[in-house]
């Protein structure tokens, strides 16, 4: 006879699917939500990872969050293919953020970032920490949808 094998349910709120998946309670904290494959996804699209932080404190995370990743396009895990990462969640995103719908073209969404760019860039906005984040975004988001 086999010992029984424990499984846990998906912290979801009336759920009782396996969760498999775990998820941040707070950006800085360890403690991890474990939700099935139906409420990760319902949770990482509302997920805000600045939240509860100042603009300054938003600001000075970001900075440090973009250093940490120049050095990750150099590490072992960086482009390990689509089905890892999500083509399609991250075209989704880079829509979102620059404002477009699902089927914009690429007129559309060179359009939109040029646009973007001016209202957010850096040099307009000295006073603005949420410019430089959003700006950094809007350069991603282009980056994301315009390169094969």
């Amino acid at each position: 006879m086999r010992d029984p094998i424990q499984v846990r349910i998906c912290d979801h709120d009336g759920c009782d699917s396996k969760g498999e998946f775990p998820a941040p309670k707070s950006p800085d904290s360890k403690d991890k939500w474990q939700f099935c494959e139906t409420h990760i996804a319902e949770f990482n699209r509302s997920w805000n990872y600045f939240e509860g932080l100042s603009k300054e404190e938003a600001f000075k995370r970001a900075q440090e969050e973009m250093r940490k990743a120049k050095g990750y396009k150099t590490s072992g895990a960086y482009d390990m293919g689509e089905e890892t990462y999500g083509k399609d969640r991250r075209r989704s995103d880079a829509l979102t953020i620059l404002d477009l719908d699902d089927d914009a073209t690429t007129a559309e969404i060179k359009t939109a970032y040029r646009r973007m760019a001016k209202l957010y860039h850096p040099d307009t906005n000295l006073d603005d920490s949420d410019a430089a984040i959003k700006f950094q975004q809007i350069i991603t988001a282009y980056e994301v949808l315009t390169v094969k």
